[in-house]
Protein backbone atom coordinates (compact mmCIF):
# COMPACT_ATOMS: atom_id res chain seq x y z
CA UNK A 1 0.00 0.00 0.00
CA UNK A 2 1.27 3.47 -0.95
CA UNK A 3 2.25 5.92 1.87
CA UNK A 4 0.42 9.06 0.83
CA UNK A 5 0.43 12.27 3.10
CA UNK A 6 -2.69 14.31 3.02
CA UNK A 7 -2.25 18.05 2.22
CA UNK A 8 -4.93 20.02 2.07
CA UNK A 9 -5.74 22.05 -0.53
CA UNK A 10 -4.35 25.54 -1.47
CA UNK A 11 -7.55 26.88 -3.27
CA UNK A 12 -11.08 25.03 -2.03
CA UNK A 13 -14.91 26.05 -2.05
CA UNK A 14 -15.76 26.57 1.51
CA UNK A 15 -19.36 25.58 0.94
CA UNK A 16 -22.71 28.58 0.77
CA UNK A 17 -22.43 32.11 2.79
CA UNK A 18 -25.69 30.89 4.51
CA UNK A 19 -23.96 27.57 5.92
CA UNK A 20 -22.34 29.94 8.27
CA UNK A 21 -24.07 31.95 11.04
CA UNK A 22 -23.71 35.34 11.84
CA UNK A 23 -21.06 35.69 14.33
CA UNK A 24 -19.63 32.43 13.84
CA UNK A 25 -15.73 30.98 13.46
CA UNK A 26 -16.02 28.02 12.15
CA UNK A 27 -12.91 25.38 12.42
CA UNK A 28 -12.79 23.56 8.95
CA UNK A 29 -10.84 20.52 9.61
CA UNK A 30 -9.69 19.15 6.29
CA UNK A 31 -8.48 22.61 5.38
CA UNK A 32 -6.67 23.78 8.27
CA UNK A 33 -8.45 26.62 8.53
CA UNK A 34 -11.08 28.84 10.25
CA UNK A 35 -13.81 30.62 8.52
CA UNK A 36 -15.19 33.64 10.08
CA UNK A 37 -18.20 35.73 9.86
CA UNK A 38 -19.90 38.97 10.74
CA UNK A 39 -22.55 39.92 9.61
CA UNK A 40 -22.21 40.19 5.90
CA UNK A 41 -18.64 39.87 6.14
CA UNK A 42 -16.71 36.48 5.70
CA UNK A 43 -12.61 35.88 6.79
CA UNK A 44 -10.23 32.97 6.46
CA UNK A 45 -7.54 32.69 9.08
CA UNK A 46 -5.09 29.72 9.06
CA UNK A 47 -5.06 27.17 11.81
CA UNK A 48 -0.90 26.84 11.85
CA UNK A 49 0.94 28.11 14.43
CA UNK A 50 3.70 30.68 12.84
CA UNK A 51 6.29 28.90 15.54
CA UNK A 52 6.53 24.72 14.45
CA UNK A 53 2.83 24.71 12.61
CA UNK A 54 0.58 23.03 15.14
CA UNK A 55 -2.80 23.26 14.68
CA UNK A 56 -4.04 26.31 17.03
CA UNK A 57 -7.43 25.80 19.36
CA UNK A 58 -10.05 28.79 19.55
CA UNK A 59 -10.16 30.25 22.78
CA UNK A 60 -12.58 32.43 24.30
CA UNK A 61 -10.95 35.61 22.80
CA UNK A 62 -8.60 34.48 20.03
CA UNK A 63 -6.57 31.28 19.74
CA UNK A 64 -3.86 29.07 21.61
CA UNK A 65 -1.50 26.61 20.42
CA UNK A 66 -1.43 23.06 22.77
CA UNK A 67 1.86 22.61 21.51
CA UNK A 68 4.30 25.10 23.11
CA UNK A 69 1.37 27.63 24.54
CA UNK A 70 1.47 30.38 22.06
CA UNK A 71 -1.53 32.63 22.18
CA UNK A 72 -3.05 34.62 19.88
CA UNK A 73 -5.92 37.50 19.61
CA UNK A 74 -8.83 37.54 17.49
CA UNK A 75 -6.94 38.97 14.97
CA UNK A 76 -4.36 36.62 14.13
CA UNK A 77 -1.68 38.39 16.37
CA UNK A 78 0.79 37.15 18.80
CA UNK A 79 -0.11 37.73 22.41
CA UNK A 80 2.57 35.71 24.01
CA UNK A 81 5.21 33.35 22.55
CA UNK A 82 7.24 31.44 21.32
CA UNK A 83 5.34 32.09 18.16
CA UNK A 84 7.18 34.39 15.78
CA UNK A 85 4.49 36.04 13.85
CA UNK A 86 0.70 36.41 13.47
CA UNK A 87 -1.76 33.59 12.13
CA UNK A 88 -2.13 34.33 8.49
CA UNK A 89 -5.12 35.29 6.74
CA UNK A 90 -6.19 34.32 3.27
CA UNK A 91 -8.58 35.27 0.36
CA UNK A 92 -11.81 34.37 0.42
CA UNK A 93 -14.01 35.39 -2.76
CA UNK A 94 -17.56 34.19 -4.05
CA UNK A 95 -17.28 31.71 -6.87
CA UNK A 96 -20.14 32.07 -9.74
CA UNK A 97 -21.65 28.76 -8.33
CA UNK A 98 -22.06 31.32 -5.38
CA UNK A 99 -20.21 29.44 -2.85
CA UNK A 100 -16.73 31.11 -0.58
CA UNK A 101 -13.83 30.22 -2.35
CA UNK A 102 -10.49 30.52 -0.01
CA UNK A 103 -7.71 31.06 -2.00
CA UNK A 104 -4.37 30.34 0.51
CA UNK A 105 -2.09 31.45 -2.18
CA UNK A 106 -3.28 35.10 -1.29
CA UNK A 107 -2.43 36.03 1.63
CA UNK A 108 -4.32 39.32 2.90
CA UNK A 109 -4.20 41.51 5.79
CA UNK A 110 -6.18 41.13 9.01
CA UNK A 111 -8.61 43.91 8.03
CA UNK A 112 -9.30 42.45 4.39
CA UNK A 113 -12.79 40.35 3.89
CA UNK A 114 -15.49 39.59 1.87
CA UNK A 115 -18.47 41.71 1.73
CA UNK A 116 -21.27 40.26 0.42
Amino acid sequence: MPNVLFEPSLLFKAGKPEDYPDGSVTFLEEEWVFLVRQGNTFRCLSANCTHLGCTVNRADHGYHCPCHGSVFDDQGAVKSGPAPRSLEWFSVTLSKDRRLLVDKRVHVNPDKYLVL
